[in-house]
């Protein structure tokens, strides 16, 4: 079924770039801070493009960019799948976000030891978000931290504003979930955590040319907000994800 989509692609997309049809899937801690950037400039650059999004967990994403179901991905590198090609767009360093009140001033740094594992506040089993955070305070857990089910980032950062706990925030959603004067923002020391996104989608498509300019737009609207780092190389192509 995917070698059949690729062949229909090639047939309907030779000519001009970013037209047509997009199945375009996107995890759910990205697609509420991303997607606002780059969707008006698709429509004022690509009119001819119509975009159908799949909001959804890494895992199925993947599955269904394997199938067929999805022509592109923006996900969390890396995707190990030697089928599946990816490039990395920009990195999406991660702060500690904590109640106002917390003794520590905005100006300090703090590291992984410093983070109380009972009070950490986590996204539920399933989002790449929770496992990347765990994966930074693993050297320092001493508990399991509190999960409660969230499904989004916001109900996290309502917990965090109510005082129950703290949670670590890319910084790609600090303009949309950090705007409670209950809450404050610290950096880590260090080498700060945080994660790479990336556009992925299957070796076989034809359709690389749109997804590299997919990818382009996403940096240069990221990069008009001055928010997130693009250290360089932008656009690096992963030969074996």
């Amino acid at each position: 079924m995917a070698a059949s989509r690729d062949l229909v692609d090639f047939a309907r997309h030779r000519r001009r770039i970013l037209s047509g049809r997009l199945k375009l899937g996107i995890i759910p801690s990205l697609a509420p801070y991303l997607l606002p950037k780059v969707l008006p400039v698709l429509q004022e650059r690509h009119a001819d493009l119509t975009v159908e999004l799949r909001e959804t967990q890494t895992k199925i994403l993947v599955e269904e960019l394997a199938s067929g179901a999805l022509d592109a991905v923006m996900l969390a590198l890396p995707v190990v799948d030697a089928e599946i090609e990816t490039i990395r767009l920009f990195d999406d360093p991660f702060l500690l976000a904590v109640p106002a009140e917390d003794p520590l001033p905005e100006t300090a740094r703090v590291s992984a030891r410093q983070i109380d594992q009972q009070r950490l506040i986590l996204l539920e089993e399933g989002h790449c978000l929770r496992d990347q955070a765990l994966a930074y305070c693993a050297t320092a857990r001493q508990a399991m931290p509190l999960s409660l089910g969230a499904t989004s980032l916001a109900t996290v950062m309502q917990m965090v504003a109510s005082g129950y706990g703290v949670t670590l925030v890319p910084e790609v959603a600090v303009d949309v979930e950090v705007r409670d004067q209950r809450v404050k923002l610290l950096r880590f020391t260090a080498p700060e955590p945080g994660r790479t996104i990336g556009l992925a989608w299957r070796r076989t498509s034809p359709r690389k040319v749109d997804f590299v300019a997919l990818g382009q737009i996403a940096i240069e609207a990221l990069g008009a907000t001055g928010r997130t780092k693009t250290n360089k190389p932008a656009m690096a192509a992963t030969p074996a994800d």
